[in-house]
């Protein structure tokens, strides 16, 4: 009897599940369940099957520059940590830290997240999030492959100019650290190649006009 009990408790909560969900539908709001990566999901991600045919080309190449983000952040801990080890000193290594635990996510919240919701809504507002910290994340990464000396001499991320100054000193290091150049160059050049992309999309479809429209109305209904 308790057995047939609980099976029933159970069905009625599987219904009411099911209800909510198709109410949540019904609104238009998208239940995004983990499912990426596939060993410890921890974000949702699903292109062949929420992200339109003509956009999947553009989304599949951002997401390679969000991985490879991730790619050259996690070689620029391992030089700068040789670095420190050879004598540059604690600082650096600490810099490298905190580039890869605000960088990664944040350009994951900042700037990829808005443009798969864009490419899957169509949404104009997604968009201009997407071009607005898009840009601050090509200027770093364009940084990052130069290091200007502004920021503790500039060997805290592996650019040109601290490769040059270390192959004086240090050979291995200085090699790791033109690897790391080259690898931000790489990650600056698709940058480029994703932003032109979706901007010829935005302007294409007509959605520069439609935010440009959306923009001085919220302007007006501000000022009455």
């Amino acid at each position: 009897m308790r057995t047939v009990s609980n099976s029933l408790l159970l069905l009625i909560a599987i219904q009411e599940l099911k209800r909510r969900e198709d109410a949540i539908a019904r609104t238009g709001v998208v239940i995004e369940e983990k499912n990426w990566p596939e060993f410890f999901p921890l974000i949702h991600h699903d292109i062949p099957n929420e992200i339109p045919i003509h956009l999947q080309k553009i989304q599949y190449v951002a997401f390679t520059t969000l991985l490879g983000l991730v790619g050259c952040l996690l070689w620029n801990i391992v030089a700068v940590t040789v670095a420190w080890i050879k004598g540059e000193g604690p600082t650096i290594w600490l810099l490298s830290i905190i580039y890869f635990l605000a960088g990664v996510p944040g350009a994951y919240v900042l700037w990829y997240r808005p443009l798969y919701r864009a490419t899957r809504t169509d949404s104009a507002l997604k968009f201009g999030a997407f071009f607005f910290f898009y840009v601050f994340h090509i200027a770093f990464c364009g940084f990052a492959a130069v290091a200007p000396p502004v920021i503790f001499q500039g060997k805290s991320l592996t650019g040109f100019l601290p490769a040059i100054e270390l192959l004086t000193t240090n050979a291995a290091v200085g090699i790791m650290y033109f690897i790391g150049a080259g690898f931000f160059c790489i990650e600056t050049l698709l940058n480029i190649w994703v932003i032109q992309q979706v901007y010829a999309y935005f302007r294409g479809s007509g959605k520069a006009a439609e935010m440009k429209r959306e923009a001085t109305k919220s302007t007006l209904m501000r000022a009455l």
